[in-house]
């Protein structure tokens, strides 16, 4: 007996997404222009041009649907921006275009195994765009009417909805009248019901009602009472991953397993039968492959079994656009006792696209400051900001970037507006730097407990 393979998407809730200011919020794209050339400072990236055309034009491709099975390495110094080109690409594939990042240390600290970890990371990268046909309800409502018994325990109601050619009531039970309820549904109010959902949204209200004063406030929508029928049958295109559907298709509270956050392992045969499902609405034309991108950051930090599962996992048919980043020159390959490029092997870097990115001029480091000021919502004065820039040449820009919201707090102490060199001085003064703290090191004659794991000494020897 062949499983029901089910997507839930009608019944996926959305989920506000927290903003906060982070390393990289700064970043609104890729900052190129029409013809995929990068913009000196555009969309929060500075520098990096050569790199970020490079990303442009693989975004190109992915975006056409050429491109999939592929893999991308960003190679460079540590702050040269690699994570922020990647997350760049992600705001400009758009919502439709699935894009997941992952760290490679984090597939070893998950409750499963590194495959299944790495699997579900691949299918998280794919999505399937799929058309429903849908039945809507659509029109005015001329009269709600809801009744409580007398226990007030069921409420019962009618709603009547009209379009400008017909009117019709509809007896409404106890989600129906929760629904309408929370949306705050009025006479007046032009609706849609989604009859295989249940759920309401308020297009607005209608014309007739704008002299209705009281009835309406300053931000109110007005719109045209619905023409023809009032149940009309309508395509509805949606995307979502192959993960969520394997998730929804593998546990028995269904879609509810999306928000429980623990999926544990997904067995085979029924990723093989989602697969073939996913196939057969894509002959009948009912569902089509978006190839999205996966992001692995620190990518040296996997093992070499990680390795063999990415050479075979970009050969399959469903696979997404690996892309890469290192900041390692010659090192060891984890598993093994050899040395390879960027921590990778030979056979994975061949079919690997490199991208090197360099460390950033001077006046880069100037804009980029300014930019990170801006999304911090500090001031710095000219004389604070050449002196930040002086720091970040010497010291590290992400160092630099720090002492920032260290220096603003120092200023405000002072009850200053804008951050001074004096502040951004003594900010300095309390925070190491990492030459500083190597200088500390050595200053302190071996006096802090297991400096050196080193071959025990002969006094500790005859000691013990």
């Amino acid at each position: 007996m062949a499983m029901q393979i089910t997507t839930g998407t009608s019944e996926l809730r959305d989920i506000t997404k927290m903003e906060r200011i982070g390393a990289h919020s700064h970043v609104h794209g890729l900052g190129l222009d029409d013809r995929l050339e990068p913009r000196a400072n555009s969309q929060g990236l500075v520098g990096q041009a050569k790199a970020r055309k490079a990303a442009g034009m693989i975004l190109k491709m992915v975006q056409e649907g050429k491109i999939a099975g592929r893999a991308m390495l960003f190679a460079g110094p540590p702050s040269t921006g690699k994570t922020a080109i990647a997350l760049g690409m992600a705001q400009s594939l758009g919502p439709d275009v699935p894009f997941t990042m992952i760290a490679a240390s984090e597939v070893f600290s998950l409750s499963m195994s590194k495959t299944e970890a790495l699997t579900q990371a691949f299918r998280r990268s794919i999505g399937v765009r799929i058309k429903e046909e849908t039945e809507l309800i659509e029109g005015q409502v001329v009269e709600i009417q809801i009744d409580r018994s007398l226990t007030g325990a069921t409420k019962t109601g009618k709603l009547t909805i009209k379009t400008t050619d017909m009117e019709t009531v509809y007896d409404l039970g106890m989600k129906m009248i929760e629904a309408l309820t929370k949306e705050k549904v009025l006479a007046g109010d032009v609706i849609a019901i989604d009859k295989t959902s249940g759920k309401v949204t308020k297009l607005g209200r209608s014309f007739a009602q704008s002299r209705d004063y009281d009835a309406m406030g300053a931000d109110t929508k007005f719109v045209q009472c619905p023409e023809g029928e009032i149940q009309k049958r309508r395509t509805v295109v949606h995307t979502v991953s192959l993960h969520e559907i394997d998730v929804i298709n593998s546990r028995t509270q269904g879609f509810l397993a999306l928000f429980a956050g623990d999926t544990g392992e997904i067995k085979p045969e029924l990723r093989n039968q989602i697969n073939a499902k996913v196939a057969e609405w894509r002959e009948e034309g009912k569902a089509e492959i978006v190839p999205g991108v996966l992001f692995i950051d620190e990518v040296h930090m996997l093992d070499i079994e990680c390795f063999s599962f990415l050479n075979r996992a970009l050969e399959g048919e469903l696979a997404p656009l690996v892309i890469m980043a290192s900041n390692r020159g010659m090192a060891r390959i984890r598993g093994t006792k050899f040395r390879s490029p960027h921590g990778l092997p030979m056979d994975l870097l061949d079919r690997v696209l490199i991208v090197s990115t360099k460390a950033y001029s001077e006046e880069d480091i100037q804009q980029i400051i300014q930019i990170r000021c801006q999304e911090e919502d500090v001031q710095l004065t000219p004389d604070a900001a050449n002196v930040l820039t002086s720091m970040a040449m010497s010291t590290t820009l992400r160092y630099a970037l720090n002492l920032i919201a260290c220096g603003r707090v120092v200023a405000r102490k002072r009850k200053a507006e804008q951050v001074d060199v004096e502040d951004l001085r003594r900010a300095y003064t309390y925070f190491m730097d990492e030459k500083r703290s190597v200088q500390w090191l050595k200053e302190q004659q071996g006096s802090l407990v297991f400096e050196e794991a080193g071959e025990p000494t002969d006094e500790l020897m005859d000691s013990t």
